[in-house]
């Protein structure tokens, strides 16, 4: 069992990572602006928060092994077009914070949800998707992804950067594969239950530590 920190822990990955931690028997806390609004597993501690302030990321630390973070840049709708909500940096800015919490309370295990594209993985992306994002409101989120990755890869954590390839919120479509980017060709999905599933395994395995792969659901 981990004590666990979850961030992000009410949206739609979230509350994935909420539901299976606890059925896994973890203790999961979880910072959220608006408790009263989550369906959370009983057991489940929710802590009245955000992670945009130190304070209340140490009050929500105190006592964690790990943190998972499904933090995200918002937009108003999925639409590409849609006004980003979320400030520009919001996701660079809570994992910048969270680490320094990290190192003050001596917490050695990070796993960030991230994008394929972020980071370095944006070069290897279609030249016509790379196009559609700079023309697009994604183009925030993906800054922002850019800013939370320079700023994990810059700490003494152990830390895991998993890129999702296009997040759905479809059933199950076959078992989660993850690969650094040219091990293998990754598929084009992932649905969110599984993802989160991956993030879960990640902790409990120590897997992936200091390593970015790509997650997918391969065709069964």
């Amino acid at each position: 069992m981990t004590n666990l920190l979850v961030l992000g822990g009410s949206g739609r990955t979230g509350v994935h990572v909420l539901q299976q931690a606890s059925a896994r028997g973890h203790h999961v806390r979880a910072l959220l602006r608006n408790p009263d609004k989550v369906q959370a597993p009983a057991d489940v501690e929710l802590i009245k928060g955000t992670p945009a302030n130190i304070e209340d990321l140490r009050t929500a630390a105190q006592g964690t092994d790990a943190v998972i973070s499904v933090l995200n840049n918002v937009r108003a709708s999925d639409n590409p077009w849609a006004k980003p909500v979320s400030p520009p940096t919001f996701t660079t800015d809570a994992a910048s914070d969270t680490l320094a919490v990290m190192e003050e309370q001596d917490i050695r295990r990070i796993v960030l949800a991230s994008s394929q594209g972020a980071g370095d993985d944006w070069a290897h992306l279609n030249s016509l998707v790379r196009a559609f994002i700079k023309a697009s409101n994604i183009r925030a989120g993906f800054a922002d992804h850019d800013g939370a990755d320079r700023a994990v890869r810059g700490s003494g954590a152990d830390w895991t950067l998993a890129r999702a390839v296009a997040l759905s919120d479809k059933p199950a479509d076959g078992p989660v594969r993850a690969a650094e980017r040219g091990t293998d060709k990754p598929g084009v999905q992932i649905n969110r239950a599984d993802f989160a599933s991956f993030l879960l395994d990640a902790v409990e395995q120590g897997a992936w530590i200091r390593q970015a792969p790509l997650v997918w659901n391969a065709k069964g």
